[in-house]
């Protein structure tokens, strides 16, 4: 399942050169993320309140071409790996069918103390 997300660049997005400053193509790809875990049915208030909270442990990114003031970006995601500790997303931004920017993503879970737990049995059973 890819779920998508339209994000469109507005000029606080972008740098001196005119182009999307490339810290923001995170903030892209954690809203769709945000949307995509929503979407499959996981309150992250609920976990949040059972003391446990998603992490960004880890990102590759690769950067293919600018964004600029005023696209229209759609943020694809979907879920490349699952355990019972870490889930694994792969996200792409693209401009009708140019691909600007690649990510891969390992999520996982911490407790309340800070230290790694197991993902909640609602995301162990997610399908790919």
């Amino acid at each position: 399942m890819i779920h998508r997300k339209e994000i469109r660049v507005y000029y606080e997005d972008t740098d001196m050169a005119g182009i999307v400053y490339y810290a923001n193509y995170l903030r892209y790809i954690e809203r769709a993320r945000s949307d995509w875990v929503r979407e499959v049915g996981i309150d992250q208030l609920a976990m949040k309140e059972a003391g446990v909270v998603f992490a960004v442990r880890r990102v590759e990114a690769d950067y293919v071409t600018p964004a600029r003031f005023d696209d229209v970006l759609e943020v694809r995601t979907t879920l490349d790996s699952l355990s019972p500790a870490r889930m694994v997303m792969m996200q792409e931004v693209w401009r009708n069918d140019v691909l600007i920017f690649t990510a891969k993503v390992l999520i996982v879970c911490i407790g309340a103390s800070g230290k790694p737990v197991r993902l909640p049995a609602e995301c162990r059973l997610l399908e790919m």
